[in-house]
């Protein structure tokens, strides 16, 4: 079993990363070479701006790389709720920002040729137990009627011929899709640096001021300048941007990938090929790669360390999932297992605008993969003064109470979402 992204294992890695120093002045310099960053970086390329990418790693290789392939249109939880805490107009102009990503994505991979298996497959959120699929059929008709009438509500009988296990049934977005997440992320900086954007990777920003009207960033391959800065780094954020660092909790997140599945098992597990997330909530999300293996993932164990010793841990617990799902898959070989880390906000809505002269975009709680590329290209053309389509534009994003960057409590919230899988 190897501990490494099978998404960054099976993908050529971005080739075109600037030699030589970090320095000069820039239109822009975006800080964060994940989808958020190289989207916003190309839509500002293409507009003709000097921007410049720095990324502490290399491009893709945080959560960009290290989720679990879904493109899923929609909320990440119901819809509903969002209505009552954002109000039906913000609800659904963010419910449709999602869904917009999905099409973003589909046309910028067109238009840039991007070879990166993505495919319109549909999302099924299953529902665990039966009063679980009261709550998802509520749900699904507020939707329907109000905001995506590209959804069904499915019984468990309908679900036979979608997926090898007993649930209690599912709504179906039909929006939702999937791609190869690593050869996305190669293929969005090339396309970035083709329009003109600069890229420069093992770039971390260690320091930053305000000289006037410009923006000043070092970092450890040197020094430049800004009119504009944009924060796209996420649960990667650092101790020097501390306004975002109190307001994103980072959440690690584990998936493991088994050997390709022949189609007799395949047949007997995904029939529907479809993303897939349970209702619980720790639950599981999974899907099946473009070489048949079974992508398998969750918040196994609640901790901001993702590294192989935390990664081994949380692949047993995988594995007992995985097994409990599919009790025909349990003993399957496991070829991959790897973590990352999640930015999730408190009340789980994603954050973008501006705060002290810092563009942002983050906190996507676990739908960043969709929409992180379509909100970095909206910022962008925010800063560039185009029309403002951001859909939490002036909503308050307050800190964390006692978070200053490690979030201790995380035990404590496993615990008590545990509790309630027990009882509801």
């Amino acid at each position: 079993m190897k501990y490494a992204s099978y998404w960054h294992d099976t993908a050529a890695a971005f080739a075109g990363g600037a030699a030589g120093p970090v320095q000069g002045h820039f239109d822009v310099a975006v800080i964060g070479g994940g989808f958020t960053g190289l989207g916003a970086a190309l839509q500002f390329a293409k507009a003709g701006a000097k921007v410049v990418v720095l990324e502490a790693e290399q491009a893709g290789s945080g959560a960009s790389g290290r989720n679990g392939g879904h493109l899923n249109n929609g909320l990440a939880h119901s819809y509903l709720a969002a209505k009552a805490e954002l109000g039906q107009q913000r609800a659904i102009a963010l419910y449709k920002a999602l869904d917009s990503s999905i099409d973003t994505l589909e046309a910028l991979i067109a238009d840039e040729k991007i070879a990166c298996d993505f495919r319109r497959a549909g999302k099924l959120k299953l529902a665990s137990k039966p009063a679980h699929f009261d709550a998802i059929a509520r749900n699904f008709e507020a939707v329907n009627r109000e905001v995506d009438p590209d959804t069904a509500l499915l019984s468990a009988g309908d679900l036979q011929p979608e997926i090898g296990s007993p649930f209690f049934g599912a709504m179906l977005s039909r929006k939702s899709a999937m791609m190869h997440m690593g050869r996305f992320a190669a293929g969005l900086a090339e396309a970035a640096a083709r329009h003109g954007a600069i890229i420069f990777e093992k770039a971390a920003v260690t320091d930053r001021d305000r000289v006037g009207k410009d923006h000043r960033l070092k970092t450890a391959r040197g020094s430049l300048s800004a009119d504009q800065i944009l924060l796209a780094t996420g649960a990667y954020t650092t101790s020097n941007f501390g306004y975002f660092r109190r307001r994103i909790i980072p959440v690690g997140s584990f998936i493991i990938a088994t050997r390709p599945l022949t189609d007799a098992e395949v047949a007997s597990v995904m029939p529907g090929n479809r993303t897939c997330v349970t209702s619980m909530n720790i639950g599981n999300y999974f899907r099946l790669s473009p070489d048949k293996r079974l992508i398998f993932g969750g918040r196994a164990r609640f901790s901001a360390t993702s590294d192989q010793r935390s990664d081994a841990k949380s692949a047993v617990i995988l594995k007992q999932s995985l097994a409990r799902i599919f009790p025909q898959l349990a003993g399957v070989e496991i070829d991959y297992c790897w973590g990352g880390l999640v930015d999730l906000t408190k009340d789980r809505y994603p954050r973008a605008g501006c705060h002290d002269g810092i563009w942002y975009a983050m906190g996507y709680s676990g739908h960043g993969a969709q929409l992180s590329t379509h909100l970095g290209m909206i910022i962008a053309d925010a800063v560039l003064g185009r029309a403002d389509r951001n859909p939490m534009k002036d909503v308050d994003w307050p800190a964390v109470p006692g978070h200053f960057g490690k979030p201790w409590f995380l035990p404590f919230v496993g615990a008590y979402y545990r509790i309630l899988d027990r009882i509801r």
